[in-house]
C-alpha cells in the first residue's frame, strides 16, 4: 500500500484556490489520508498468444471509453486532464490523483460535498450529455410541446444537445465525415438538416452516442475486430461476441451484442463492454454511462455457483408480490478475477448484472459477472469490519463473516432478474416510469431480495446457521451510515431508507452501548419493505415514490449523525484507488 508523503497531502496549487475558493486544503489532505490503494494482478500465465493479443486490444478500447466517461460527467473533464498530466509541480501530482481517484475534476469530500479540486465548473445535474446545466424543467418543456421526441431525448445512448446552428453543424460535419454511421442511422442526417435549415436554441434534439464520440467509436469498433481475430482460434463464441458488440457501438443497438454475450459460452476471458447504467444521469435517471471490464473466469467457483442457482422460478414464486412471471434457471453466472476496469466500472465494483433492457432480458436472459478478487480482498473486507464494530454491540461483532458479502453480492444481482420488471402500463421499472427514483428502488429492491431468500436458501441448505446470519449481518452493515447521503446518490439513498425501516418496525434497535439486531424480526421486517418496493414498481406512481423516499431518508443527527460519527472514528479509509498491473501500475 502506498502513501503520498504527508507535506505532499497539505500542498494544493493556488491557482486552484483562487478559482474555486471553497475548495481547501483541508479536503485534499482528508481525501489522501482516508484512500487505500489495492492492486489486481490476477495470473495471466494460462492465457494463449491469440488471447493476450486480444487482451491488448480490449485494453485500448478501454481507455477509448475512459475519456468518453470523464468527458461525459464533465465538460472541462479532459482539458484538466490534459493540463494535469502536462504539469511538472508537485501539486499537480496530488491532483492527477485526485483525478484518477473521482474520474474527473470533481471530488467527493468526506463530508459528501461534491466540490471542484482545480480550476473547473461545479458538478450539474445533467453532466455533460444534456446541454451543460439545463433543467429538468427546461426539457420537460420542451417534451410537453414535442412528446414526439420523448424517445429520442431520452433514450439511453444518445447525448441531447441544444437545435443552435454550431451543434447542428458540428454534427453534420461528422455524419458526413463517418458514412458507415451515417449508413447505420438511416434519416438521421435529413432530420438534422431540417433542424439546420431553422435553428432555434430555444429546441433540443438528440444524436446517438455513435455520432457523438465518433472518432472513438469508429478506432473501438476496429480494434475490437482485430481482438476478435486474434482469440478466434481459441474461442469462436467470445470472438463472435466482440464483432456483435463491435457493430452494436456504430448502430447504437446493442441487441445483436447483448444476445452473443448471455448466450455465449466463453473459455478464459470475459468483457463486459458498452454504455448500461445511468446512476450518473441526476436530471431523469434515463442516460447509460461507458464502462469496460476484461475478467479472467474462475473456472471452479463458476461451477459451484451454477449449480446453487438451478430452481430459479420457486425462488421467485416466494416473493411477496402478485403476479409472479416466469424465469429462467439458466442464467449466466461466473466468478472472475478483475484484469481491469474502466469508466463506470473502475473502482471497487463487486458485481453485477446486464443486460438491463428488459427486452433483451426477456428473450436472452442476463449474465452476473461476480469480481472475485474485489469481493474477497482483505483490505477491503477488513474497512468492513472496523465499520461494523464501531457501530453495533459488542455481542453482535463476531457476526460478520467472509461469506456474508458475497453471498448478500451474489443473491443481490439475482434479485435484479426476479421481482417486477414491468409497470402496470407496461412501462420498464428501470427509469421509465419512476424516472430518477428507478435506481434507488431497484438497487434496495435487489438488496432485500438477497435479505428475503436467506430463508429459503437456508432450508434447501445452500446456507448454514453459520453463514445465513453472515448474510443478515452483511444486510446490517450494508445501511450503516458514514454520512448523509444525497439524494442523487441512489446506493446510499436506499441504504438510508432500510436503516429507517429496520430501526421504525423493530429489526434494529439502537441502544448507548450500539446498536442490536434482533434477528427473530429480520424476514418478516425484510418482506414488508420489499412488498411495498414491488407495489411502488408495480404501480409506476411517481409522486408515490417521491413521497416513499421522502419519508424514509429523514435524518436525526442524534441518532443518524451519531452512528456517522462512530463510524468515522473507526474508519481508516473510505475511498479505494484501484491499480492494474495490466496497465503496468
Amino acid at each position: 500500500m502506498k502513501h503520498l508523503p504527508l507535506p505532499l497531502l497539505l500542498m494544493l496549487s493556488l491557482s486552484a484556490v483562487a478559482s474555486t475558493p471553497s475548495w481547501t486544503e483541508r479536503h485534499a489532505a482528508e481525501i489522501l489520508e482516508k484512500t487505500q490503494t489495492i492492486r489486481l494482478a490476477p495470473d495471466l500465465s494460462a492465457l494463449s498468444p491469440g488471447e493476450r493479443t486480444a487482451l491488448s486490444k480490449l485494453l485500448e478500447v478501454g481507455q477509448l471509453f475512459q475519456e468518453i466517461y470523464e468527458e461525459s460527467r464533465h465538460r472541462q473533464a479532459l482539458a484538466v486532464r490534459k493540463r494535469l498530466e502536462a504539469s511538472k509541480s508537485p501539486q499537480a501530482e496530488q491532483q492527477r490523483t485526485l483525478y484518477r481517484l473521482f474520474q474527473g475534476p470533481i471530488a467527493s469530500t468526506p463530508r459528501n460535498e461534491r466540490l471542484p479540486f482545480t480550476s473547473a465548473d461545479a458538478v450539474v445535474p445533467g453532466k455533460n450529455v444534456y446541454p451543460w446545466g439545463i433543467t429538468k424543467a427546461q426539457v420537460q418543456q420542451v417534451l410537453e410541446k414535442h412528446p414526439e421526441l420523448r424517445d429520442s431525448l431520452l433514450h439511453p445512448r444518445t447525448v441531447v444537445r441544444k437545435a443552435d446552428a454550431g451543434s447542428l453543424e458540428k454534427d453534420l460535419q461528422a455524419l458526413e465525415r463517418y458514412p458507415t454511421i451515417a449508413g447505420l442511422h438511416p434519416g438521421l442526417g435529413k432530420r438534422l438538416r431540417a433542424l439546420a435549415a431553422k435553428p432555434d436554441p430555444a429546441m433540443l434534439y438528440a444524436v446517438p452516442y455513435a455520432l457523438a464520440y465518433a472518432p472513438r467509436m469508429t478506432k473501438a469498433h476496429r480494434l475490437l475486430w482485430e481482438a476478435a481475430e486474434a482469440v478466434q482460434p481459441e474461442d469462436s463464441e467470445f470472438a463472435g461476441y466482440l464483432r456483435n458488440r463491435a457493430r452494436d457501438l456504430l448502430s447504437n443497438d446493442y441487441e445483436s451484442g447483448d444476445a452473443a454475450w448471455v448466450r455465449g459460452r466463453f473459455q478464459r476471458l470475459n468483457a463486459q463492454i458498452g454504455a448500461y447504467e445511468v446512476y450518473d444521469d441526476e436530471l431523469f435517471g434515463s442516460k447509460a454511462f461507458y464502462s469496460l471490464s476484461v475478467l479472467l473466469r474462475d473456472e471452479a467457483a463458476t461451477a459451484r455457483l451454477q449449480k446453487a442457482l438451478q430452481g430459479l422460478q420457486a425462488l421467485e414464486d416466494s416473493l411477496p408480490y402478485e403476479p409472479h412471471k416466469s424465469v429462467s434457471s439458466d442464467i449466466p453466472v461466473g466468478v472472475y478475477h478483475v484484469i481491469a476496469d474502466f469508466a463506470q466500472a473502475r473502482g471497487a465494483n463487486t458485481a453485477s448484472i446486464l443486460p438491463n433492457d428488459p427486452l433483451h432480458a426477456r428473450r436472452y436472459g442476463r449474465t452476473i459477472l461476480l469480481r472475485s478478487n474485489i469481493m474477497t480482498h482483505p483490505e477491503l473486507f477488513s474497512t468492513g469490519r472496523s465499520a461494523w464494530e464501531a457501530v453495533v454491540a459488542e455481542p453482535f461483532h463476531a457476526h460478520l463473516g467472509p461469506s456474508g458479502g458475497f453471498n448478500r453480492t451474489l443473491w443481490h444481482e439475482v434479485g435484479h432478474y426476479l421481482g417486477v420488471d414491468r409497470d402496470v402500463k407496461g412501462r420498464a421499472v428501470n427509469s421509465d416510469a419512476l424516472e430518477e427514483n428507478s435506481s434507488a428502488l431497484e438497487e434496495m429492491k435487489a438488496d432485500l431480495v438477497s435479505l428475503y431468500l436467506g430463508k429459503v436458501l437456508r432450508e434447501r441448505g445452500f446456507h448454514d446457521d453459520t453463514t445465513l446470519r453472515e448474510l443478515y449481518a452483511s444486510g446490517v452493515l450494508r445501511v450503516l451510515p458514514a454520512y448523509r447521503p444525497r439524494r442523487d446518490q441512489p446506493y446510499q439513498t436506499m441504504q438510508l431508507m432500510q436503516l429507517n425501516y429496520f430501526l421504525e418496525h423493530g429489526l434494529l434497535e439502537a441502544r448507548p452501548e450500539g446498536l442490536h439486531i434482533h434477528y427473530e424480526r429480520y424476514h418478516e421486517v425484510v418482506g414488508n419493505l420489499l412488498r411495498e418496493v414491488f407495489t411502488l414498481q408495480r404501480s409506476g406512481d411517481k409522486a408515490a415514490s417521491d413521497r416513499f423516499i421522502d419519508k424514509y431518508t429523514r435524518w436525526d443527527e442524534s441518532l443518524h449523525g451519531a452512528l456517522a460519527a462512530k463510524r468515522q472514528a473507526r474508519q481508516k479509509y473510505r475511498y479505494t484507488l484501484v491499480k492494474y498491473s495490466a496497465l503496468g501500475e
